[in-house]
Order: structure tokens, then C-alpha cells, then sequence
């Protein structure tokens, strides 16, 4: 399900151009989030990937991506656009070289395509026929799951920077206890009581209508998107993203959670993504450290393998619409998929294909049908309905992953 909140933004002056953000190669290294949405809109920071841009290029962007998800996600074709690889966040300095291309100009950072402008978006690019033009300022990208926690702490600041230029905080209540209130800003109808909100390592952030209940502490960076809620007495340490209409409670730690899920109880969650619709049960957690500790291997789908992150803290990456049960444990380094139910008590192994169903001790298919009846209850109790083009993407996913499960 897409969420879109409603920000507001300072923007630099543009050119009317159409403006298309591709997939690009990292697609496949992005997964299991990239099954159901493009690269574009991952959520890091405050903002999706197109949020971002749209804010800084004051136009609207549609998206070069598969072609089961151009039904949901359509490309605007034009004889004259700008394909963006999605993957590349926006600055001021890149947004003004992408803006300055003229046609048949490529830019590239280091030796990965950044943007190019085409009479043919629609199409493959051959890029000998391009002109070469180098970006030699630092970029923040998302090439990895990994990146999308690792370095969310870098997105929200300057997400913050761009949503807050210029304007002031709605009041905070005198009841709760600020450190460096300068750096916390609440748009209209968040509220907060009774809580300790510490800014002093990055900003904290409450979108529209969005609350935080009495007994929170929170230390930041933290951006608690449109009508998100934070549960009483949580304790909440960033770089942390809660999406819109996202509920949550206990310990959570650098995690980024897109939009519409809930981990409304007690547990830990520690370095970890969630997508949309999620549900993490009552007292689960996930180990974010080796007791050895060494560096975390992560199930990448682009080699089909546990590759090396580099990182020593990694937690779970939890494709939409998947969930446990109460208690649920998670190890080091673990990825599900899309749709899968973890309930049996232990550790899973630390990859759950998607539409799977069980737990350590064993799994079996989670048939489509069953999975849409879910989905369709869940996303009911929030005002949203589950159509025929979801149930399309849905089941293609689950085409798409079946030599994974071997059940």
C-alpha cells in the first residue's frame, strides 16, 4: 500500500521538466521491500526516496520500475524526461546538476549511471551514446537493505533541515521534559504528554496528528510520521523511523518501519526495516548483535546468499504484510519475506521465504487466498481497502518466490 503523508516543504526553483526515478540496479539488493513497491518509495529518513525528490524538484514523479507494479506505480512517458536512479537521495548540489542536463547527457558518481535526460524514458538506455558528465560530491544512497537503518540517521537530519527551513514547531506541552527543544518540531495536531524528549544526538520530528502518549522517553534522531502513535512508557532510541499510521511500544532501536504497521507491546526491535502492514506480537525481539561479535551476514536476493553487511548491529528485515505471534524470536541478521506468519515458539531461520507460514519448527506455503483474507481485515481497520490490484501484485510475488520454499 502506498502512504503518503502531508508535509510541508521548502523547495529550490526549477524548470518544468518530467522527471522519472528508475529502479536502477539495486532493485534486486533492495528485496524483499522492492517486491511490492519501487525503489522510489522506500522510506528512510522522514520522507519516501520520492517524497524527497519531489519536494526539491517542485514536480511531480512517476516511476520506471517492473511491469507487474506499472499498474499501481505508471510511468509518464514523454519526449523529453529525466530518468532518476532512485537509489541516489537528493541535495541542493545534485538536484542542480540533474536540473541542468540537457539531452542525451548521462550523469554518473563514480561509475554508477546518477541520471540521464532522454527522448525515449520508456526504453533502454544505451549509454555509449550518452555524453559522460561526473558528480564528484558526496551522495547518500540506499544500495542495500542495510542502508536503509544504517543510514537513516543522515536522511532525517536533512529531511528535517528541508521540512523545518523557515517555519516554527507547534508548542509542546509544558508537562514533558525537553533537551535542546530547538532541535524537536511537531506539526499541527501532534501532541505529546508527559514524556522526556532528549535531541541532544539528532532531531526529533512529529508529523501531523501524530501522538505520543504519556511515559515515552525518547532520545533522538526520531521522525514519527502522519498519524503515527507512540505507546505508553516506550522507550524509543534512534536514528528511528515510525512511517505513517505506524503504532508502536516497548524498545525500539534504529529501526525505520514504512507506514501502517504495529509493534504495539512490549519487546525489542534493534536495527531492523518493517514494511507496510506488519504486525510484531506481543514480547517478540530480535538480536541485533552475535554473541561472538562479529560482523552480520544478510540474505541478499540479488547473489542468493548470506553476503557480509559490514556492520556489526543488524536486526530483521520483515517484507509487507508479514507477522508473528506472541513471543516471537528472532536471531541475528534475519530476513522474511512478503506475507509470511511466524508463530511456533524459537528462532526461525534467518531467512523466511515470503508466503510462508510456521516457524523453527518448520514451515509450510501460506496459500494466497488465506493471506488476502488477512490482509483484507487488516487493512480494513484503518480505513483502507484491499483491491484487485493489490491482490495482482500479491500474487505475482508469490509466483515470483515459490523455488525458495521448499514446502
Amino acid at each position: 500500500m502506498n502512504v503518503r503523508g502531508v508535509f510541508y516543504f521548502y523547495t529550490i526553483e526549477t524548470t518544468t521538466m518530467n522527471y522519472i526515478l528508475s529502479d536502477g540496479p539495486q532493485r534486486t539488493s533492495l528485496l524483499p521491500f522492492t517486491f511490492t513497491r519501487p525503489v522510489a518509495e522506500i522510506r528512510i529518513g522522514i520522507l519516501t526516496i520520492r517524497e524527497k525528490w519531489e519536494k526539491y524538484l517542485d514536480a511531480s514523479i512517476s516511476f520506471k520500475t517492473e511491469a507487474y507494479l506499472s499498474e499501481k506505480y505508471p510511468i509518464v512517458a514523454t519526449s523529453d524526461a529525466v530518468v532518476i536512479t532512485a537509489s541516489f537521495l537528493p541535495n541542493p548540489s545534485l538536484v542542480e546538476v540533474v536540473c541542468a542536463l540537457n539531452m542525451n547527457d548521462a550523469l554518473f558518481h563514480e561509475d554508477k549511471l546518477v541520471a540521464y535526460r532522454t527522448e525515449n524514458p520508456d526504453g533502454e538506455v544505451d549509454l555509449s551514446l550518452l555524453k559522460a558528465i561526473h558528480f564528484k560530491e558526496d551522495i547518500l544512497t540506499v544500495d542495500y537493505t542495510w542502508d536503509i537503518f544504517s543510514k537513516n540517521g543522515e536522511a532525517l537530519q536533512a529531511d528535517f533541515d528541508l521540512i523545518t527551513k523557515g517555519r516554527k514547531s507547534v508548542p509542546i506541552s509544558d508537562t514533558n521534559r525537553l533537551i535542546h527543544p530547538e532541535n524537536i518540531f511537531l506539526e499541527e495536531g501532534a501532541k505529546v504528554e508527559h514524556s522526556i524528549l532528549n535531541a541532544t544526538n539528532g532531531p526529533i520530528y512529529l508529523g501531523k496528528d501524530s501522538e505520543i502518549w504519556e511515559g515515552c522517553m525518547v532520545r533522538g534522531a526520531l521522525a514519527l510520521c502522519t498519524k503515527a502513535v507512540v505507546k505508553m512508557g516506550a522507550k524509543m532510541y534512534g536514528p528511528t523511523t515510525i512511517g505513517p499510521y505506524g503504532k508502536v511500544c516497548g524498545e525500539i532501536n534504529n529501526s525505520v518501519i514504512f507506514g501502517y504497521s504495529s509493534k504495539g507491546h512490549d519487546g525489542y526491535l534493534g536495527n531492523a526495516v518493517l514494511g507496510e502492514w506488519c504486525n510484531i506480537g506481543a514480547d517478540s525481539n530480535n538480536s541485533n548483535l552475535k554473541n561472538n561479535y562479529a560482523k552480520v551476514r544478510l540474505w541478499n536476493y540479488a547473489t542468493e546468499k548470506f553476503d557480509h553487511t559490514g556492520l556489526q548491529f543488524c536486526g530483521l528485515m520483515m517484507g509487507d504484510h508479514s507477522k508473528t505471534a506472541i513471543n516471537t524470536m528472532f536471531n541475528t541478521g534475519t530476513v522474511i519475506g512478503v506475507n509470511s506468519n511466524i508463530y511456533v515458539p524459537g528462532f526461525p531461520r534467518n531467512f523466511v521465504p515470503s508466503f510462508s507460514w510456521g516457524g523453527a519448527s518448520g514451515f509450510t506455503t501460506y496459500t494466497p487466498k488465506r493471506a488476502f483474507e488477512a490482509a483484507e481485515v487488516m487493512m480494513a481497520r484503518r480505513g483502507v481497502t484491499f483491491d484487485a490490484t493489490e491482490a495482482r501484485i500479491l500474487e505475482h510475488v508469490f509466483e515470483l518466490t515459490k523455488k525458495w520454499r521448499n514446502y
